[in-house]
């Protein structure tokens, strides 16, 4: 019996290829060829994996746009006794692609879960970066606010794997050169792909390939840790003083300069008590 034909019905997840279509597992197979219905992004996209495979499938759209109303259908259907098989454009949905209403509406409802193991471009370009791996930090789509990235550079004390447009690649690694141009980064393009890339460097090294050749494709970015912060300056210091004096306690006051400047608000704490 496969994992799709259970006496009752539920929701299976299944990851599927970042890149190279035979990279899917036979269990992820298995469960698209019983499934009632797939649910996935783009239909056509879809289409291909499954003609690769020679399965044939119902396939109903399910992107961010329907997410919400597409849930509360699908799960009224497995409360029924269908099973619906979950998949995005590639990769494991949920992981920056639709799925958490729908898990959350199968949850909700009591509906069985299954989430099968697959294919994860984040954790494939985390191997493949050469960096640390022991302790790391996804971030999804970086963000688009300058301010915004600058603070996530700095702050991230862990290895940093994240997705990025093609389009604003050599923009954030100009970023994160400025920041720190001895910084460890690793650019992963087309994983698993015909035209794979991996670049690997400084900062400064990689940001000024990507400033003379514009990148393409599907791109995850890997950044070493944030080196560690150097002892708080006079201004975050004095910040903290202020807040103080306006009868905010020492931690919370701490705390919200951290939040501003990036410098731990440990570290602050500390000095203040050094300083008193």
């Amino acid at each position: 019996m496969t994992p799709a034909r259970a006496a009752v019905g539920g929701l299976i997840v299944c990851p599927t290829p970042i890149g190279n279509l035979d990279d899917v597992t036979l269990r992820v197979l298995a469960a698209l060829r019983g499934a009632d219905v797939i649910a996935c992004e783009h239909p056509r996209h879809t289409r291909v994996l499954l003609d690769r495979h020679g399965i044939a499938a119902r396939l109903v759209g399910f992107h961010e746009h329907n997410e919400k109303a597409r849930a509360a259908e699908l799960a009224a259907r497995m409360l029924e006794g269908a099973v619906v098989a979950l998949v995005s454009d590639a990769g494991t949905p949920l992981v920056s692609d639709p799925g958490f209403e729908l898990v959350r509406a199968c949850l909700a409802a009591g509906v069985r879960l299954e989430v099968l193991p697959g294919p994860s471009a984040a954790v494939t370009a985390l191997v493949a970066s050469g960096l640390p791996v022991e302790r790391w930090r996804f971030v999804g789509f970086l963000p688009r606010s300058r301010r915004e990235l600058e603070r996530l550079l700095v702050q991230t004390q862990d290895t940093l794997v994240a997705f990025e447009s093609p389009r604003r690649l050599a923009a954030t690694l100009a970023v994160l050169a400025a920041g720190d141009p001895q910084r460890p980064v690793a650019v992963c393009r087309e994983l698993t792909k015909l035209h794979e890339e991996i670049r690997r460097g400084s900062a400064a090294e990689v940001a000024d390939h990507y400033r003379r050749s514009a990148a393409r494709g599907e791109v995850v970015l890997v950044c070493g840790a944030a080196p560690p912060a150097r002892l708080p300056n006079r201004e975050a210091l004095a910040a903290v003083r202020e807040l103080i004096e306006a009868r905010a306690k020492a931690r919370p006051a701490a705390a919200a300069v951290a939040k501003l400047t990036g410098v731990p608000a440990n570290q602050l704490y500390r000095e203040l008590l050094g300083a008193s």
